[in-house]
């Protein structure tokens, strides 16, 4: 027994073997507990680990917030161009307008359109009116074979643009009475050899009054008539006039010139007719007509009360169509769309005619607005 205590290095006194034993359990099992709560390269791996979160959480919320100024830059950026695109497109789309203005012909006389597709953009709807006008187009286009239309312009002048537009297409020649005057002496006429002073009362259109200087200006008018009128008259080709009416009716001033001729030769022959009638001669019967209306008993007052407004303020009414195919001695054919299935659909100014005077056509849906048709 003491044999085995020595040689397990023992004490036999209990006291002293358990507090031996209880410090070299304690030293023996120290170690054991100092691996089981971790080493320094645990808490090293640990700490590495909580710094590369932490630097991942930082590199994350720098990408994040990158990312995110990228994108509102990108959309403000999209905004930007969006808007200088509009702003672009605007100035662009004047800026081609303007120059469209200044460089394009304005023609007062369109180029010809084909006559159903106008009546089918023009009137569309089921409104009565729609569908009388588009029976109206169909009537001219199957029965009377007028295939196109060229719209004139709409102002107070177009029934005068009309007819002379008519005219000088075609080459008509001048009325006989014209070729027997000489029309640019007219306005002299009227105030030395009948004493129409009241003459210098005519107006230009807008232009209310002239005064004195109205024979002058008059004088320039009519003579102008009379050049162009020469000039297209003597021209054999269709194609040569056309084109010259394209650029005879895209200048402003002179149509206004031409216009204000043919108001001046209408009153010329109100006046020579009025002087007839004064000595019992007889008269048209349109002139009767005219010269029975209280607003135009007399030259003076149908200048005053009627032509003065054409061009300004009114066009030419019925009884006007009829002094003007008479004055130019011509019959205008006149197509009223709104009177079809009437028998007023068709009318002629004047209706009462020689064979021998040319014959334009014209069409109109109102009586106040008229354009060219073409067979």
């Amino acid at each position: 027994m003491d044999f085995r205590c020595k040689v397990l290095g023992r004490s036999r006194d209990p006291s002293r073997w358990n507090s031996q034993d209880v410090s070299g359990g304690a030293a023996s099992h120290a170690p054991l507990c100092t691996r089981s709560r971790g080493g320094p390269g645990s808490d090293q791996a640990h700490s590495w680990m909580l710094v590369t979160s932490q630097a991942l959480g930082t590199v994350w919320r720098i990408a994040k917030g990158s990312v995110m100024l990228a994108a509102s830059c990108l959309v403000a950026a999209l905004c930007y161009f969006r808007r200088m695109h509009c702003n672009f497109g605007h100035w662009l789309k004047w800026w081609i307008g303007y120059l469209q203005r200044k460089f394009k012909r304005n023609l007062s006389v369109e180029a010809e359109v084909d006559l159903l597709s106008y009546c089918a953009r023009e009137w569309k709807g089921e409104t009565p009116r729609a569908k009388l006008m588009r029976k109206a187009y169909e009537e001219l286009f199957w029965r009377h074979h007028i295939k196109c239309v060229r719209l004139v312009k709409r102002d107070n002048y177009d029934a005068l643009r009309s007819v002379l537009f008519q005219i000088f297409s075609q080459g008509l020649s001048f009325p006989s009475w014209m070729k027997e005057k000489d029309i640019v002496k007219l306005p002299e006429k009227l105030l030395f050899s009948q004493g129409c002073n009241w003459i210098q009362q005519y107006s230009f259109g807008p232009e209310k009054y002239t005064g004195s200087n109205v024979f002058g200006k008059l004088r320039k008018c009519v003579e102008l008539l009379k050049t162009q009128w020469t000039e297209f008259s003597g021209i054999k080709d269709y194609h040569k006039r056309g084109s010259m009416c394209n650029i005879l009716f895209s200048d402003v001033l002179l149509e206004y010139k031409l216009y204000e001729a043919l108001k001046f030769i209408m009153l010329y022959q109100v006046t020579e007719v009025y002087e007839q009638m004064k000595t019992n001669k007889v008269i048209p019967s349109l002139f009767q007509l005219l010269f029975s209306r209280e607003t135009s008993s007399d030259p003076l007052s149908f200048m005053m009360n009627h032509l003065n407004s054409v061009g300004d303020t009114c066009g030419l009414e019925q009884i006007d169509m009829f002094i003007l195919g008479y004055s130019l001695e011509i019959k205008i054919k006149v197509f009223r769309l709104f009177k079809f299935n009437s028998r007023d659909f068709e009318v002629c100014y004047p209706d009462l005619l020689p064979r021998e005077w040319p014959e334009i056509s014209l069409l109109t849906e109102n009586d106040r607005h008229y354009h060219v048709p073409v067979f």
